[in-house]
């Protein structure tokens, strides 16, 4: 029984020793082995399990994937005195495990060094070129025929551009890398990521634009209400056209009407010129007198003769 349990101890404590010992690469890890601290040979970048002797040296495990580094805003000139803020990011990797242990140490520290050298990169390059260059990437040309773009944005604008938005990333990437290279680390990609203006030349940019809109806005009022004037102008021209048209129209059927009527009427004269003159002349009676009428006439006057030729029975 007592060796039973002597066996059963010393198994126990080779697979302790075992378990200690073998450690596991995975495709994305990297591993630089220490012993009392310190790194005793090249760093193990291969896959699979591996071992190492227990108790005494030790796996230090570092990401060989790509790493996320995203710097924090920072305010800077242009070279045309423009104060903006600049946020910038990246994508790094550890190259060099071992150098990277001995300089640097761990991710978080990796990450500070970024800071300290892309930082500086970016003010150099944001500081030796004009506004345009860090917001475009060429000369392709813009539609600036809106009203209000005053002549300094014009001539902002149209400023050729010598580098570039990606240019100014890349450069700051090649301005960086051979400072990062002695820390075992690899800048693989650099992006501007937004520029924006400080807040007191943004207020202004704002207020430009602002009046620059209200300016468009009045031209658009002031063409509206001309082209209204016009419509207006051209409804009244056609009224008129059509009024008088109308008008011409209508004289010309009263013309007709008149000479039919005279017509008429000369026809039913030359037919029998008394009877005409005796239905004429009651019409002038029932025109001419009403209840309230009084007429103060010469009884020798024409205009009873009608009546004078009937005595009152």
């Amino acid at each position: 029984m007592r060796g039973l349990t002597i066996v059963a101890v010393v198994v126990f404590g080779l697979f302790i020793l075992l378990g200690s010992a073998a450690f596991v690469v995975s495709e994305t890890e990297q591993v630089v082995l220490t012993q009392f601290g310190k790194p005793i040979r090249e760093a193990i970048k291969d896959a699979g399990l591996h071992f190492k002797i227990p108790f005494i040296q030790e796996a230090n495990f570092f990401p060989k994937n790509l790493l996320e580094w995203d710097g924090e805003p920072s305010q800077m000139p242009t070279l045309d005195k423009t104060y903006i803020w600049v946020d910038t990011f990246a994508r790094w990797r550890i190259k060099d495990p071992l150098t990277f242990f001995e300089t640097v140490n761990n991710e978080m520290a990796g990450q500070k060094k970024l800071d300290d050298i892309i930082d500086p990169a970016t003010w150099n390059l944001i500081t030796s070129h004009h506004l345009i260059e860090a917001v475009r990437n060429s000369d392709r040309k813009m539609d600036i025929k809106e009203a209000g773009v005053d002549e300094v944005y014009k001539a902002l604008i149209l400023k050729p551009i010598e580098m570039g938005r990606e240019r100014i990333a890349t450069a700051i990437m090649e301005q960086a890398n051979p400072k990062l290279t002695q820390f075992g680390i690899e800048l693989v990609d650099v992006r501007i990521k937004r520029i924006n203006y400080v807040e007191e030349v943004r207020k202004a940019v704002y207020n430009r634009m602002i009046a620059e809109r209200k300016q468009i806005a009045e031209k658009f009022r002031s063409e509206g209400r001309g082209e209204s004037s016009k419509i207006a102008g051209d409804k009244e021209k056609e009224l008129k056209k059509i009024t008088s048209g109308a008008y011409k129209t209508a004289q010309e059927i009263k013309g007709k009407a008149d000479a039919e009527a005279t017509r008429i009427y000369a026809e039913a004269y030359n037919k029998d010129p008394e009877f005409y003159s005796f239905i004429n002349t009651l019409r002038i009676y029932k025109d001419a007198i009403d209840e309230e009428a009084w007429l103060l006439l010469s009884t020798k006057s024409d205009f009873f003769k009608y009546l004078k030729k009937y005595s009152v029975q």
